[in-house]
């Protein structure tokens, strides 16, 4: 997979993109990411990527093109993937989403900065505007890091066990349910017992129910449209109970 960001400040992804797991899955070939600079691609004599918005106000609006002009230049005439502005006002990022977005071979992610971006460049250049939450950042590029990140451990070879992926929060409908791993007692707490005998069956059942319980408890809006099995039902509504 291809993933390419758009932004202003570069400078800020190298940290990110060439630690753990992410950094790894770019040596072995897994995934593609390229950061470009939006500010050379600026007609303008200083490079200058922003100009004050008409109609006044506060702050600085991102020029449209330089925007557009980078954006041509990643996307190029044949392009097959999906350009990204990273937004506030945008869809809320879940992970129905990131396993759309994993599925496209080239994704372009538009990280705006000051107030925002002219509104010609989204109109001309963009796809889709995207959000990580209900809250402001400085920039979306915190907000691309994030979606790079939960995008890229989808993809085929980036995790070590491809099973990690499908077992975790909100991948299969459900928060993740507790971990535990050696000493078996720690400061008076101990690993629950089914954890321990190595009967699968019953600890697939109690992670299940651990899971219910917690999205229960946190995030009932989970489970309108959760699709459960009779085992995962009966185990539900013993949980309820």
């Amino acid at each position: 997979m291809k993933i390419t960001v758009l932004t202003l400040f570069p400078e800020m992804f190298a940290p990110v993109l060439g630690a753990s797991i992410l950094g790894r899955a770019r040596q072995a070939g897994h995934i593609s990411v390229d950061v470009v600079d939006i500010r050379p691609f600026s007609a303008r004599k200083h490079q200058n990527a922003d100009d004050a918005p008409f109609g006044g106000g506060a702050g600085m609006v991102m020029l449209a093109q330089p925007i557009c002009d980078a954006m041509d230049a990643v996307t190029g005439p044949d392009f097959l993937g999906r350009r990204v502005y990273l937004s506030p006002r945008g869809t809320v990022l879940t992970q129905r989403k990131a396993e759309e977005l994993a599925a496209v071979p080239h994704l372009v992610l538009l990280c705006g900065h000051y107030e925002g971006v002219d509104q010609r460049a989204l109109d001309l250049c963009v796809d889709e505007e995207l959000s990580i939450g209900d809250y402001v950042l400085t920039g979306g590029e915190l907000a691309a890091m994030v979606v790079v990140d939960c995008v890229a451990r989808l993809v085929p070879g980036v995790l070590g066990n491809e099973g990690s992926a499908q077992s975790e929060s909100f991948s299969g409908g459900l928060l993740e349910y507790p971990h535990y791993t050696r000493p078996r007692t720690y400061r008076g707490l101990a690993v629950p017992d089914v954890l321990l005998g190595g009967n699968h069956a019953q600890i697939e059942d109690w992670r299940f129910a651990q899971s219910y319980r917690l999205t229960l408890a946190r995030r009932p809006d989970l489970l309108a449209n959760l699709s459960l099995d009779k085992r995962q039902r009966r185990i539900a509504d013993e949980v309820e109970r």
